[in-house]
């Protein structure tokens, strides 16, 4: 991989891969961007960027050609809550884009990478383990998007040869982006609250587990998996992943151990809870492990010590 166009640099994990991605190859990593949301500081200074909107399949193709780009990581998406709220235009991003993204990389010969998530199962699939093959039946259009980009993404590479590679992210937890309207970003808004000494208002209820992921293993992740051998790849569209599962009860127990004044108290958003209830507790991520043998660094003490600790530090900054 030389060549890469990162759709959604912006974004939650978008301006943290482009960064991570110019860290380890020495060609192009190029910032597509939406016009209004263009990059700014280390991220613009440190390497070409672009507006590419993955509606518009023109600019994704003169992006490829201007940088001759091997490899487009499809990050573009309506997160889950936005989305229920904004379904037409959660799937004109998800698969509309993800169409042309597909069409200009079959043309052109580009590896693709479009995330899947944990929203891709349903309240149908088994909560606890989920496996890697099962029933995937969600009751939300950020779900349904999900599962019908794996079949697309499966669909192009088994008819045109596309190279096709995704995963399974779960919810994700970073102190560089602020959380922008996902069902699991009461695990990222609760460290903010901790290390400025407020009480958190939690939306998801007690009890309520999801699979959870620290950023840095979710950008090593999405790079391994491109890098993968593919003849060792029976899946490819897309891999469970897991690192950890909690429930609000737990995370804040955890934070509790270092900050011994902090304080939450709930009030659930219906909304919210209803699609965290319909996704699995757990996934197994078996497959993962065995095909090109994917392994988290980080479990919820190691990722609690660094969240507090790089949120004091950068929250402290005037």
């Amino acid at each position: 991989m030389k060549n890469v166009l990162v759709i959604g640099s912006t974004g939650q994990i978008g301006s943290e891969l482009t960064m991570k991605l110019r860290s380890i190859y020495s060609g192009d990593i190029v910032a597509g961007y939406i016009k209004g949301a263009e990059p700014r500081g280390e991220l613009a200074e440190s390497g070409p960027s672009m507006e590419v909107d993955i509606t518009n399949a023109r600019q994704i193709a003169e992006a490829v050609d201007r940088y001759h780009v091997d490899t487009i990581y499809n990050l573009a998406a309506l997160l889950s809550a936005v989305a229920e709220n904004k379904p037409l235009l959660a799937w004109h991003i998800g698969i509309d884009g993800l169409l042309n993204v597909l069409e200009v990389a079959r043309e052109k010969k580009c590896a693709v990478f479009t995330p899947s998530s944990i929203g891709s199962f349903g309240p149908t699939a088994p909560k606890d383990g989920t496996p890697q093959d099962t029933i995937q039946q969600p009751k939300t259009v950020y779900g349904i998007t999900k599962v019908t980009g794996e079949l697309l993404s499966n669909y192009y590479n088994l008819k045109y040869g596309v190279d096709t590679r995704s995963v399974r992210f779960p919810g994700l937890i970073s102190y560089v982006t602020p959380p922008g309207g996902g069902t699991t970003d009461y695990a990222v808004d609760i460290y903010y609250s901790a290390v400025r000494g407020e009480e958190f208002v939690c939306p998801i209820a007690p009890g309520t587990f999801m699979d959870m992921m620290y950023m840095p293993d979710a950008l090593r992740a999405a790079i391994e998996i491109m890098e993968a051998d593919p003849s060792k790849l029976r899946h490819r569209n897309s891999f469970n992943i897991a690192a950890m599962s909690f429930d609000p009860e737990i995370i804040a127990s955890k934070i509790r151990e270092h900050l011994p004044e902090f304080e939450m108290r709930y009030e659930v958003d219906p909304l919210r809870q209803g699609i965290a209830e319909s996704w699995p507790n757990k996934l197994d991520d078996t497959c993962a492990r065995m095909e090109w043998g994917w392994k988290p660094e980080y479990d919820l003490e190691m990722m609690t010590i660094d969240m507090l600790d790089k949120l004091s530090r950068r929250l402290s900054k005037p």
